[in-house]
C-alpha cells in the first residue's frame, strides 16, 4: 500500500512538473507571438505613421453609411494575405475571421469580424489603381526622408534604381482589352507584364518605386506595348514624381541606346546599362582599341568572404557615339573580368561590361562597377523571384478584373517592402538573436501569431505608444 502511494504520488508529481513544462513552453510561445506583430506594427507605425492613415490619399467610392470596413482595414488584410504567404484571396476567409486574429482586427480597426476575401476584392475593383501606386511611391519616399536608406548610396549621393520588366499572368484565353498576345504553332497566348523601377541597396533591399503596365490600348492595336515604350512613360512619371532625387539607373542592354541616354541626360541621371559584345558596336570597338593604349586603366580588386573573388576592372572614358538620330553622346565603358572558386574544384569565370555617363576613375570605378552595376540583379533575385517563388505566388490570378488585379499587384509591393524591414530590423534580431531562418519561415511564424497570440486593445495600444529606435544592417548577411 505504501509503495503504491509513493509510486501514484510520484507519478503525480511528474505530472505537475510535466504541465508546468508545457505552460512554459506554451508562455514562450505567446511572448515569441506577440513580439512578432508588435515588429509588424511597430515598423508600419514607426516608418509610416498610424495604420488608419496609411491609405488615406486612397478615394474611397463606397457610400460611408452603407459600409462596415474602413479602406485601410481591408488593405491590410490583403497586405497579411501577402505577408503570410497564403498564396490565395479565399484562404483569408479560412484562416482569418475567428478567434484571437478576428479580435486583433477589432482592436486596431475597431470592427468585430474580419473581412472576406471577396469583400477586398469587391472594393479593389472600385479604386483608382494610381492612387495606390502613390502610396508604394510614398512609403519609399518615407524612407528615404527619414534617412533610413541614407547609408546605401552609391558614392554617398546616388540612389541605385534597377529597372526591368518580368511576366505577371498568363491565359490561354484573352483575359481583357489590354492583353498582351503571342502565337506560337498556331496557338495565341494571352498575358501582361509589368516594368518596374525597384531602389535597391548592397544589404539586400529592393523596394517598389514605380510600377508601368505594360499592356495594350485596345484589343488589335497596330503594335503592341512593350519594355522600351513603357520605359519611356514610366522615365516621364519617375522624375515628375520625384524631380530632385539624385538617381543611378542599373539596367540591361534591352535599354542602351540613344533614347536612354537623351532621356537620362534631360533628366540629370546616371546610369549604369549593360553592354553586350554585339550591342553597339562602334562603342565596343572603341573600348576595345583605346583599353590597349590606356594600361593604367586597369585596377585589380579581391572581394567575398575570404577574399576569394578576384576581379579586373578596365575602362575608357570620352567615348563618342553617335546615334540613328545624329545625336552625339559622350559616354565611358567600365568591363569586370572576374574569377572565384567553382563546384568540383573549378573556376568560375564572369566577363561583364558597362557603358555609363559616369566618369570613370580608380577611385569609382569599383562601387560603380559592384553597387552601381551589379547591383542590378538584386532586382531579378530579391525581388521577381521572391516574389514569385518565394511564397508571395505574384503570377497566381488573384482576381479576374483587371483593375482590381492592379490593386492587388500594388498590396504585394507594399507587403513585400514591409516583410524586408522586419527581416532586416533590430528589432527582430533583438527579440531573435538566432534568427528565425528563411523568409518562408518568417511568414509562417507571422500567420500562427496573428491566428493565435491574444492580444488586447491595451496591448496593441502599448505597442503604438512605445518609443524605439530601428535598424538596418548594412551587409546583405
Amino acid at each position: 500500500m505504501g509503495r503504491g502511494r509513493e509510486t501514484t504520488e510520484a507519478a503525480h508529481c511528474g505530472n505537475v512538473q510535466g504541465s508546468k513544462g508545457s505552460f512554459d513552453q506554451y508562455e514562450e510561445e505567446q511572448k515569441e507571438q506577440e513580439t512578432l506583430i508588435g515588429a509588424l506594427v511597430s515598423t508600419v507605425t514607426h516608418l509610416f505613421g498610424p495604420l488608419n492613415s496609411l491609405f488615406h490619399g486612397v478615394t474611397d467610392p463606397r457610400n460611408p453609411r452603407k459600409t462596415t470596413y474602413s479602406l485601410a482595414g481591408l488593405v491590410f488584410c490583403g497586405i497579411l494575405m501577402f505577408l503570410c504567404h497564403l498564396k490565395a484571396r479565399r484562404q483569408i476567409g479560412l484562416l482569418f475571421r475567428n478567434g484571437p486574429s478576428a479580435s486583433k482586427f477589432h482592436s486596431i480597426f475597431g470592427v468585430k469580424t474580419f473581412p472576406h476575401g471577396d469583400t477586398i476584392n469587391d472594393v479593389f475593383r472600385k479604386l483608382d489603381p494610381q492612387e495606390v501606386q502613390e502610396v508604394i511611391s510614398g512609403m519609399t519616399e518615407s524612407l528615404i526622408r527619414k534617412k533610413v536608406l541614407y547609408q546605401y548610396r552609391l558614392l554617398e549621393t546616388y540612389f541605385v534604381i534597377a529597372v526591368d520588366g518580368t511576366g505577371v499572368l498568363t491565359f490561354g484565353k484573352r483575359h481583357c482589352n489590354q492583353c498582351l498576345t503571342r502565337t506560337h504553332n498556331g496557338k495565341t497566348l494571352y498575358y501582361h507584364n509589368v516594368l518596374e523601377a525597384k531602389l535597391v541597396t548592397p544589404n539586400g533591399f529592393v523596394f517598389s518605386l514605380m510600377t508601368e503596365f505594360i499592356e495594350n490600348p485596345g484589343v488589335n492595336p497596330t503594335k503592341q506595348d512593350c519594355e522600351l515604350k513603357a520605359f519611356y512613360r514610366l522615365a516621364a512619371r519617375l522624375k515628375e514624381r520625384f524631380p530632385r532625387l539624385p538617381i543611378l539607373l542599373t539596367m540591361d542592354g534591352l535599354f542602351a541606346g540613344g533614347p536612354t541616354f537623351d532621356l537620362c541626360r534631360n533628366y540629370d541621371w546616371k546610369f549604369m546599362i549593360v553592354l553586350k559584345d554585339n550591342d553597339l558596336p562602334s562603342i565596343n570597338g572603341e573600348f576595345e582599341a583605346l583599353a590597349k593604349l590606356q594600361p593604367e586603366n586597369r585596377i585589380l580588386w579581391n572581394t567575398g568572404n575570404k577574399a576569394e573573388v578576384k576581379q579586373e576592372f578596365r575602362w575608357v572614358d570620352d567615348i563618342l557615339y553617335i546615334d540613328c538620330n545624329s545625336k552625339e553622346h559622350i559616354l565611358s565603358v567600365v568591363a569586370c573580368h572576374e574569377t572565384k572558386p567553382g563546384k568540383f574544384k573549378r573556376t568560375d569565370t564572369t566577363n561583364i561590361k558597362w557603358t555609363t555617363n559616369y566618369k570613370i576613375t580608380t577611385k569609382n570605378v569599383i562601387a560603380l562597377a559592384n553597387d552601381g552595376g551589379r547591383i542590378r540583379w538584386k532586382l531579378e533575385n530579391e525581388g521577381f523571384n521572391v516574389q514569385k517563388n518565394g511564397g508571395y505566388a505574384l503570377e497566381h490570378a488573384y482576381t479576374k478584373d483587371s483593375t482590381s488585379a492592379k490593386v492587388f499587384y500594388y498590396v504585394l509591393q507594399i507587403a513585400h517592402m514591409l516583410a524586408q524591414l522586419i527581416e532586416k530590423s533590430s528589432l527582430l534580431k533583438k527579440a531573435f538573436p538566432k534568427g528565425l531562418g528563411s523568409i518562408k519561415n518568417l511568414a509562417f511564424r507571422l500567420l500562427e501569431a496573428w491566428r493565435n497570440a491574444r492580444l488586447s486593445k491595451n496591448d496593441i495600444d502599448a505597442i503604438l505608444l512605445a518609443h524605439f529606435q530601428i535598424r538596418f544592417s548594412l551587409d546583405s548577411s
